[in-house]
């Protein structure tokens, strides 16, 4: 019997070893040396190195000088130890409810702008932590962000142009403004300006 235990003992422990610490320590290792920002997380950090945020992961804007983020459902906002939407269906009065008081909040923030309010900022986005919104819901919100930084609309736009990212590989997916990185160009324009 230990015959036939001392060999299946030896190959576990073996496929252990391999399997669950050379393996994933030689990924890290290569991951490090090959993407070393997107092995870190994509950190956004300030110049004197601490960290603002991940290019990855969406946050909560609520000051009228920044551009908003999407709204999140995962556990209390943009919780990536929660990550999820709300499973509500487009027939779900509960959703209807939402995106109403969300229209109505936005549209009273928000008076200057134009057209009716894109849907992906009254809606969550699957996960709860995307980092993204459209350019036409950055171009939305433009009008209220020019007033609340004293910026004029063309200079706050041409910012918008300037963070939207196209679509990968040129056909995949949609056009989209990172939110973080849009409002940080902005602290930029606003230290630059005075």
């Amino acid at each position: 019997m230990l015959s036939h235990f001392r060999p299946a003992a030896t190959l576990l422990l073996g496929l252990t070893v391999l399997t669950g610490i050379a393996y994933p320590l030689s990924v890290t290792g290569i991951a490090q040396l090959a993407f070393p920002d997107q092995a870190e997380g994509s950190l956004i950090r300030r110049p004197d190195g601490s960290v603002l945020g991940s290019s990855l992961v969406g946050q909560s804007f609520t000051r009228p000088d920044y551009f908003w983020s999407r709204p999140s459902a995962a556990g209390k906002g943009y919780d990536a130890a929660s990550s999820g939407g709300t499973n509500l269906g487009p027939s779900s009065a509960a959703l209807v409810d939402q995106v109403s008081k969300r229209v109505a909040a936005l549209k009273a923030a928000n008076p200057d702008a134009v057209g009716p309010v894109p849907v992906d900022l009254v809606t969550s986005s699957a996960s709860g932590l995307d980092p993204h919104i459209s350019p036409a819901a950055a171009l939305w919100q433009a009008p209220r962000v020019a007033a609340a930084r004293g910026l004029s609309l063309a200079q706050v736009q041409a910012l918008i142009t300037g963070a939207t990212q196209g679509r990968t590989l040129g056909f995949l997916g949609e056009p989209a403004v990172n939110v973080l990185k849009l409002n940080l160009a902005l602290d930029a324009v606003k230290m630059a300006g005075g």
